[in-house]
């Protein structure tokens, strides 16, 4: 029963795969049947201008299995079938072709319309764009200005450092020097001051001597 159904299905997709577009003949209405001759049965009547699927022709009987647009099938006369739509048919696509022509220019002016004021919204935003465009550039202009004032302040501000440093290294050098010179100068005076001391009491102890010698000098005389 499967492969009965599978088979059923194959032949089914072969045949949709071979169906061709057709039309029926410009005639008022033509008789679909049962099966491939004048004594099967009617099952439905198409309508000049109904399109149909051929599903497949037999030569020998002149007639050809087609597909309603209604999903059934039946058997039509192949001589009633045309390759292109009915001449009704084709002139009411030509008339819409020419309707649609006639509103052609209606539908390009306003299309340019739509066109001209997309071009306008563009120009706008091109043009806020660039005044965007160049608030970034001043910005940028400016950070670049601030960055460089902050690597020479902060360069400034090393040497200045420096400086310092130097300064009050040579001040402790100065300061140094000066306790040196003040232990120096106070060595000196207490030097001199020793001298001094030392000097007065050899003049203290010399003079008297020298005074007791006159004496005697003078008392020798006499």
């Amino acid at each position: 029963m499967k492969k009965i159904l599978l088979l059923s299905l194959l032949l089914l997709m072969a045949q949709g795969a071979l169906a061709e577009r057709a039309w029926v003949t410009d005639e008022l209405k033509i008789t679909v049947r049962s099966g491939e001759s004048a004594r099967h049965k009617i099952i439905n009547m198409l309508p000049s201008g109904t399109a149909v699927n051929v599903i497949s022709r037999n030569k020998a009987t002149g007639y050809s299995r087609v597909r309603l647009p209604n999903g059934k099938e039946g058997y039509v006369l192949s001589r009633q079938l045309l390759k292109e739509p009915v001449a009704r048919d084709q002139l009411a696509a030509l008339q819409e072709e020419v309707a649609a022509l006639k509103t052609a220019p209606s539908e390009l002016q306003r299309k340019l319309s739509d066109m001209t004021r997309d071009y306008n919204e563009l120009q706008r935003a091109h043009k806020e764009l660039q005044a965007i465009n160049k608030e970034i550039e001043q910005e940028l202009a400016a950070l670049k200005r601030t960055s460089a004032n902050a690597v020479r302040i902060s360069n400034e501000r090393n040497e200045l450092r420096k400086q310092v440093a130097e300064l009050t290294r040579t001040n402790e050098e100065l300061k140094q020097e000066k306790r040196e010179l003040e232990n120096n100068s106070a060595q000196r005076w207490f030097m001199i001051g020793g001298g001094v001391t030392v000097a007065g009491i050899l003049i203290g102890l010399i003079l008297p001597h020298l005074r007791l010698r006159r004496r005697k000098d003078s008392w020798g005389s006499l």
